[in-house]
This record gives structure tokens, C-alpha cells and sequence, in this order.
């Protein structure tokens, strides 16, 4: 009787194991898609982010005439408040696009710290060459966001 049972038994793991095995998900799951809050979280930011990108040439000019209080100004103010913006967005991006946003928003910190350093050594070249890595790390953060052009003009 006891071999019985443990033949049942296992007859009957095996045949959960085989229909558990030939089922399984036959919906395709589309890929995924911004929400309409998601979206108004990013339009909500992206406004102070190009203000700040639009202002690079005021930032090139304080640099080039080693006004160090003034770049430490700018650096502390409105870049500081654009790399936050930035992290806002970042979380509110698609999966795949977060790693990316994540990077250049750090690689913004970085070059952030490195002209503040620069700035209080008066390193002029090393300011300038950060400036630029600051600047292009924000661009490529922008080409990461999705076009909300067309939604603003269905709302």
C-alpha cells in the first residue's frame, strides 16, 4: 500500500510538472509607454533645464574673465537646481532610459565639482574644459527625454 502511495505520488508530480511546463503566457505585453502623469512630471522640469542650457555663453564669458565668485554663483545656483531637475526626471523616465539619465546627471555632478575646483585655484583652461563636459552631459540628458511636443498641443 505504501509503494502504492509513492508511485501515485510521483505519477502525479510528473504530470503538475508537464502542465506546468506546456502552460504559460501567450498575451504579448507591449512595450512600455509614458503615462500622461509621468509626462507632466517631465514638462513640469524640463523648462529650467533648457533656461540653464540657453545660459551657457553667460557661464563661458564669467570664466574667461575670472570672475570666480560669480561662476561659483552660477555652479551653486542654477546648474545646482538643473542637475536636481534633472534627477526629478530621471526616476519618472522609461526603464531603459533611467541608467542613461542616472549617468549624466552624475557625469553633470562631477564636472559641476570639478569647475568649482578649478574656479578656486583659478584655473581658467580646466574650468573651460569642464564648462563644455557640463554642457554636453546636459544635452545628452536631454536626448533621452521623450517628445512631449505633441501632447502639449493635444491638451
Amino acid at each position: 500500500m505504501a509503494r502504492q502511495r509513492s508511485i501515485w505520488s510521483l505519477i502525479l508530480v510528473v504530470l503538475a510538472t508537464f502542465l506546468i511546463s506546456c502552460s504559460g503566457p501567450s498575451v504579448a505585453t507591449a512595450p512600455p509607454t509614458y503615462t500622461s502623469a509621468q509626462l507632466e512630471k517631465i514638462q513640469e522640469y524640463v523648462p529650467d533645464i533648457l533656461t540653464v542650457r540657453d545660459r551657457s555663453e553667460e557661464l563661458r564669458r564669467l570664466i574667461q574673465t575670472s570672475q570666480w565668485v560669480k561662476v561659483g554663483n552660477f555652479i551653486h545656483g542654477p546648474m545646482t537646481e538643473a542637475r536636481l531637475n534633472m534627477t526629478y526626471i530621471a526616476s519618472n523616465l522609461l526603464p531603459q532610459d533611467q541608467q542613461a539619465a542616472r549617468k549624466a546627471v552624475r557625469s553633470l555632478f562631477d564636472h559641476l565639482v570639478k569647475i568649482d575646483q578649478a574656479s578656486a585655484t583659478g584655473n581658467s583652461q580646466g574650468a573651460l574644459s569642464n564648462y563644455q563636459a557640463a554642457y554636453a552631459d546636459i544635452d545628452k540628458f536631454l536626448q533621452l527625454l521623450p517628445d512631449t511636443s505633441s501632447q502639449s498641443e493635444e491638451s
